[in-house]
């Protein structure tokens, strides 16, 4: 943009008299003319774009808001995980350990019991809907795995100190797996593979090549070690307190068992196989309380996981067969 002409008017000579312009002084003036208007329209422009999209300060923030929300949605599943592993863990406690125990269940109120009082949750109502519910949900559910893992610890301690006031009755307990394997087939009614109808299976089967080693599964003195029928070479130990354990379709016994002697739990008694009516090498295990059969798989607490024991109690519940 360049300079209009100026001029003077000189009284002496009565005439108007063109000023001279510096040509470095025009540059000087030129550029800066540009850079005020560059300014001008800048300013403008960032402020129309700021009413529209947001100050560099309120993206980064915005941006920022979004990764938390991803972060807390990931969390969400993450509990929602945990929630479901509390739930077994729960279900084990008050179902097995505590049954098995004889003491009485933790009810569902006390588990899930809940804040009293006014919304603990209100101060997220300044936020949008979708924080809103985000947030509250979050919160809620971490209280309450909290308040969970507290009554689960004091059932825990419940049953540790019954465990320490009635160790003697516990040693006897048959609480370990006979052999080192899964199980083939479950307690109740199974088809029976050999005479092809449907009877009572009053134990579990366990997966046993012939000669794996039988362990005892908890303190007893051996009643019998002998042929029994179609249980073949069999295996029954008292177990004191009203418990029985069996151990049918043996290949043979292990030294020195006979009847009258004494077993820890964890000692060899004997070794799998195939006698009596089978369809093919495993143990068949029975829990017997004051001569009437029980799940064996109720009693297995000592060395199996709950993902092992959600395992056997699944091929327990989808496989209708037995092997005996």
């Amino acid at each position: 943009m360049a300079l209009s002409n100026h001029y003077y008017y000189d009284e002496e000579k009565c005439e108007f008299i063109r000023v001279e312009q510096n040509k470095f002084e025009l540059i000087i003036y030129t550029t800066c003319l540009w850079i005020l208007n560059g300014l001008v329209l800048g300013a403008i422009g960032l402020a129309a774009l700021s009413s529209t999209v947001g100050t560099p300060a309120e993206l980064a923030l915005k941006a920022e808001n979004e990764t938390l929300l991803e972060q807390m949605e990931s969390a969400r599943e993450s509990i929602t995980s945990i929630e479901s592993q509390l739930e077994t863990i729960s279900e084990l406690d008050n179902e097995l350990y505590r049954s098995l125990l004889g003491l009485d269940p933790v009810e569902p109120d006390n588990r899930l019991s809940g804040i009293g009082g006014s919304d603990p949750y209100s101060d997220f109502d300044i936020y949008s809907e979708d924080t809103r519910e985000l947030l509250r949900w979050t919160s809620s559910k971490i209280n309450s795995l909290q308040r969970r893992i507290v009554v689960q610890r004091a059932s825990f301690d419940e049953i540790q100190a019954y465990y320490n006031r009635n160790r003697n009755l516990l040693r006897h307990l048959p609480a370990i797996k006979p052999v080192n394997n899964i199980i083939l087939s479950g307690y109740g009614m199974r088809i029976h593979p050999v005479l092809n109808y449907r009877r009572m299976h009053e134990g579990v089967d366990f997966r046993a090549e012939i000669g794996t080693p039988i362990y005892a599964t908890g303190d007893a003195t051996v009643r019998s070690a002998r042929r029994e029928g179609s249980y073949g070479l069999m295996i029954v130990l008292d177990h004191d307190h009203g418990y029985e354990t069996r151990y049918a379709h043996l290949s043979g016994f292990a030294e020195g068992i006979r009847a009258g002697t004494e077993v820890r739990r964890g000692d060899l008694i004997g070794y799998t196989g195939n006698t009596g009516m089978t369809q093919g090498p495993h143990l068949h295990y029975e829990v017997r309380i004051d001569g009437q059969s029980v799940d064996p798989l109720n009693y297995l607490i000592a060395d199996t996981s709950p993902e092992e024991y959600q395992m056997f109690q699944q091929i327990s519940d989808n496989n209708p067969m037995s092997m005996d």
